[in-house]
Order: C-alpha cells, then sequence, then structure tokens
C-alpha cells in the first residue's frame, strides 16, 4: 500500500488554519512541548511525527477534519489514549500527515439498564465508562491493566482482551453498534443496540480491530452486564504449566460459569513485579509457577469464597495444586490482583524488553513455553525471560528482556519476535492476540497470512480507504 506524499512545507501554515476553522485555534497543537506525548507510544520505543495534532470535539468535527485531510492527501493517524505496545497509536516519522486524537470525545452518553447496554464517545476512558455501567448496577467487563487511561475507541480498534476474556469475550463480542467516520469524510451510522440484526453483512465487526485504517471510531454500543455482587481470588503455586492447564480444566468442571479469570505468572515474572512496583509482595514464594483464579457471580446466594476453597482442596489432593492462599478480604483480592496489573509497568522498569501476544490453543501452552525457553535459552544466553498468561484463552505474553543499554535493540528484537512468533505459529497459533498488528507487527502478518488472506486484506483497504490516508504504515 503505497503511502501519501507529504504536505509541502509551504502549505503548512495553511493546514493549520484551515483545521483551526474548523476545531478551533486551541485544539490545533503544534508546538513540540505540546504534541511531544502524542507522538511517542508509552513503551518511549516507537516514534514520529506530524504537522499537527488535531482535537475535534464531536463526530461531526471528526468528519469535517477528515474530509479536510482527505481533499488535500494528507495522512490522518487516528489516537485514542496512546496506550498501543505495538506502534499502532503513533504517526510514521516524517509523516506529514494529522495526529486526530479523539480524547474530546469522551461523554458516557447513555446507560440502559433494561436493555442492558451504554453508548459512550470513542475518547471516553475505560474506567470512567465502567464506573458509569456500574452507577446503574452493570458491568462493562473488560479489565485491563491500562484501563485508567486507556480509550473506548482504542479498544474497539484493537479487539482489546484482557483478563475476563474468559467468561466475556473479547471487544469483538462487546460491541453492538459503532459510528465511524470514512476516510472521505461521511459518517456510517450503525450505532445500534440491538442484540440480533440479520440484515446483510455485518459491518461494525470489520471496523472492530481494524486499527483505525478503514475509518475512525466516533461512537460506540457496548453490552453491559448485571453487576457481580460476589468475589473470590486465589493465588495458587502449581509445579509446572502442565499443572496450571490440570487446574483449569478442574476448575472448568467445578466452578463453571463463575469463573472470571485464570492467569498464569512465572515465578520470575511475579519476582520483578515485587521489585520494581512498590506495594507488592509474594505471598507464596518458592514455586515456579502461580496461577490467579478470579470468581464473580451476581447471584447472593452463592458462596464463592467457599466454593473456591473446595476447588483448591480437591485440586491439592489429586496433587496438581502445590499451595495456595485464598483472599478474606476485598483488600487481600485487591493485593493478590495488583501482583498481576503491575507487570506491565515492572517489565517497562526491568530492562529492554520485547513482549510478545501469542495465542494457541489451551492445550498446547506448555509446550509453547517449553520451546520459546528453550530456543531463547540457546539463542540469548544473556536473556531474562517472564511470562504471563490468560491462561484461560490460550493469550500469552512471552517477555524477553535485555539490559537497558543493549546494542542494535531493533535488530534484536525482530531476531527474537522472528523466533517466537514461529514456535506460536507451529503450534496452530497466532503471533497477535489482543494487542494488534501496528508497526510492529507488518512483518509477520506478511509473513504468516496466506496469499489469499492478504489479497483480501488489501481489496477491503482499498474499498473503504482508496487514497491510504487513514493511518497509512499500520498493519498492512
Amino acid at each position: 500500500m503505497n503511502h501519501p506524499a507529504a504536505v509541502p512545507t509551504a502549505s503548512r501554515e495553511n493546514v493549520l488554519e484551515g483545521l483551526a476553522d474548523i476545531v478551533g485555534a486551541r485544539h490545533v497543537l503544534s508546538d513540540p512541548n505540546d504534541t511531544e506525548p502524542f507522538y511517542e507510544d508509552w513503551l518511549h520505543r516507537t516514534k514520529g511525527d506530524a504537522l499537527c495534532v488535531c482535537q475535534p470535539a464531536d463526530t461531526a468535527e471528526v468528519a469535517a477534519v477528515v474530509a479536510f485531510c482527505a481533499a488535500r492527501g494528507l495522512p490522518v493517524f487516528p489516537q485514542a489514549g496512546n496506550t498501543s505496545s505495538c506502534g499502532g497509536s503513533v504517526p510514521l516519522p516524517a509523516s506529514g500527515g494529522v495526529l486526530l486524537s479523539v480524547r474530546r470525545l469522551n461523554r458516557v452518553e447513555r446507560v440502559d439498564p433494561q436493555n442492558n447496554a451504554i453508548i459512550a464517545g470513542a475518547g471516553c476512558v475505560l474506567a470512567d465508562l465502567k464506573a458509569a455501567a456500574a452507577a446503574e448496577g452493570r458491568l462493562f467487563p473488560l479489565t485491563l491493566s491500562s484501563e485508567g487511561s486507556c480509550q473506548i475507541g482504542g479498544n474497539v480498534s484493537t479487539n482489546a482482551g484482557g483478563t475476563a476474556v474468559l467468561r466475556y469475550g473479547t471487544m469483538r463480542d462487546l460491541v453492538l453498534g459503532l459510528e465511524v467516520v470514512l476516510a472521505d469524510g461521511r459518517i456510517w451510522d450503525g450505532l445500534r443496540t440491538l442484540r440480533k440484526d440479520n440484515t446483510g453483512y455485518d459491518m461494525k465487526a470489520l471496523f472492530v480491530g481494524s486499527e483505525g485504517t478503514l475509518g475512525i471510531v466516533t461512537r460506540v454500543a457496548l453490552k453491559l452486564f448485571p453487576l457481580p455482587t460476589l468475589q473470590a481470588t486465589a493465588l495458587v503455586a502449581v509445579a509446572s504449566a502442565d499443572d496450571a492447564a490440570a487446574l483449569l480444566r478442574h476448575c472448568h468442571g467445578e466452578l463453571g460459569s463463575s469463573l472470571d479469570a485464570f492467569e498464569l505468572l512465572s515465578a520470575s515474572q511475579l519476582d520483578i513485579v515485587c521489585r520494581h512496583v512498590p506495594g507488592n509482595r509474594n505471598p507464596l514464594p518458592g514455586h515456579p509457577w502461580y496461577v490467579l483464579v478470579d470468581l464473580q457471580s451476581a447471584e447472593r446466594s452463592q458462596d464463592l469464597t467457599a466454593r473456591l476453597e473446595a476447588a483448591i482442596a480437591g485440586a491439592l489432593e489429586d496433587g496438581i495444586v502445590a499451595d495456595a492462599v485464598v483472599a478474606q478480604s476485598g483488600a487481600q483480592i485487591e493485593d493478590i490482583w495488583r501482583l498481576r496489573h503491575s507487570v506491565s509497568e515492572s517489565n517497562r522498569r526491568h530492562g529492554l524488553n520485547f513482549t510478545h501476544d501469542v495465542g494457541v490453543p489451551i492445550a498446547q501452552i506448555p509446550e509453547f513455553l517449553h520451546r520459546a525457553d528453550a530456543a531463547v535459552a540457546e539463542a540469548f544466553a544473556q536473556a531474562e525471560v517472564f511470562c504471563v498468561s490468560h491462561m484461560g484463552d490460550g493469550n500469552v505474553h512471552y517477555t524477553v528482556t535485555f539490559a537497558h543499554d543493549t546494542a542494535e535493540p531493533a535488530a534484536l528484537g525482530a531476531r527474537v519476535t522472528g523466533m517466537v512468533h514461529d514456535i506460536a505459529m507451529s503450534l496452530g497459533g497466532t503471533f497477535g492476540a489482543e494487542h494488534g498488528v501496528g508497526q510492529r507487527y507488518r512483518a509477520s502478518l506478511r509473513r504468516y497470512k496466506s496469499p489469499v488472506e492478504l489479497d483480501l486484506f488489501r481489496s477491503m483497504k482499498s474499498a473503504l480507504d482508496p487514497n491510504g490516508i487513514l493511518n497509512p504504515g499500520k498493519v498492512l
């Protein structure tokens, strides 16, 4: 896909003035002190630049900005919370384009408890949306470590997953409808809250996970669920990933639909979480693997803690659990979950890390870990390996870490990533389970997708964005 040519420097002021006429001068940022946070990802690894950052206030302004840019052949780089780990949310270097931030589209418009639906702008912070739902006795289940800063438009664009996919599915399963600005500035109004609408192609599914390359999501309609009133959480020590897989089967049988999360952590991962993020403590030191098990229910008649304790006791008798601690209070539940939610921050602090977002069939997770550990140990003796896995849905975040001052990080990262991705793909998996493709995984997309699938991708891109102005350099 060819990228649009950069706008000539001489016309830069005209572009800024034209955008200011649409959104107001104070919402067009061009001073480097103002724009720098938008041009660099949160890992401080992927950087780009643009003519300016444009912050429209509503869908009409987004449409007008896109139409303005389309008429001039200017690339448009949509951005929500800028929490991407794949470089999908920042512009390309020397892009000559416009970064369009949706953060002003941040309003929760309506919570509909009877229909179990919520409508919000694409710039709404995930935590704020969840709080608005909870105020009406409803749950929006997407749960991410970054939920205090990530925005719902970005969650849609990457088909976000998180820790509750085991029970509720990915973002694609949670979206009821979308409003999208197309590459020519037209607005597609698919903002419906229907559960069933079998009238042609499922357009909303096309935009979910497209990373802003097919259209810019401006408003979303999402599914809600009854707000859980009970929760039980345990940290369980196991001797191996195989035992963790056996424990998952056991929990499915004993705990059924109340099983909300099943997170696998290596001892090495838990060690650096406790080392780098204050307030964390491992209550069960000395084991090679740990599983965070979480139950939730809206049925007040259940005693979830007793059920969880009984399930773990059975697993202890069967020899698949070495030890466990079951939270006895809300504060202890928070302490256990803080261990999991501190992973990204601890990895960033520890060193130059290459975190992978692979997915394999659940039964293949132990084999993936065995092969990947052996391959990394042989090729990179100086590397440390950390692992956290949404084991209940087969997603493995496999992190290979080097010293911060390691030379030629880009070339090193390509080698590590190629190795890890090859192993995942050989086991019937995927190289990208929930973070998207962005810039980082474009080479893997070309390597592993079939010519037919790539041709279909290009056909969809060409049909919806024939001039290639939407988020160029990402995905394709």
